[in-house]
């Protein structure tokens, strides 16, 4: 950890009954730990993530992208309270005036909206405290904040991890 400063963070401390709960924990500030998406799934399914990946854009009306979502895909627990970075696509869920505070991060423009979603390895549940003014649906963010492996429902897809944001940020 790069330092001993004690911190107090909103984090997401458990799913019951498929309901959020969260709790206040004090947690170590430490320098983020920067993910691809590839480190969100099992080794062996890594090659699948990386056609997904090299897929790019879903086109509207695209009617498979050939990875629909899975409910059983495996998620790894290697970064659970950790504090990362995680590039991606914005797709908004709940706004706070003209600010986004909770949105699925996706890595590829259109997943969950025009196609089948991704499975849940692929799918961050992202919560933020502080709005983020988005310029637009699918805008490319990258996210700070403590991650978990905390399987979700939304009205999109089955999320398979958490990351409750101290910062979002347009991605360049």
């Amino acid at each position: 950890m790069a330092s001993a400063k004690l911190t107090r963070r909103t984090t997401l401390a458990a799913l019951a009954g498929g309901g959020l709960s969260l709790a206040t924990q004090p947690v170590w500030a430490e320098t983020p730990l920067i993910l691809e998406w590839r480190d969100l799934v099992p080794e062996e399914e890594g090659e699948t993530m990386d056609r997904l990946r090299q897929m790019g854009v879903v086109n509207h009306g695209q009617m498979s992208t050939g990875f629909e979502q899975q409910t059983q895909a495996q998620l790894t627990r290697d970064f659970d309270g950790r504090v990362v970075r995680l590039p991606g696509y914005m797709a908004p869920l709940d706004f706070d005036g003209t600010g986004v505070t909770s949105f699925l991060l996706v890595p590829y423009i259109g997943a969950c909206i025009h196609v089948p979603p991704p499975p849940p390895n692929q799918l961050v549940f992202v919560t933020t405290e502080e709005p983020y003014a988005a310029r637009g649906l699918f805008e490319p963010v990258i996210v700070t904040g403590v991650f978990g492996a905390s399987a979700t429902e939304t009205q999109l897809a089955e999320v398979g991890y958490s990351i409750v944001a101290d910062k979002v940020e347009a991605f360049r």
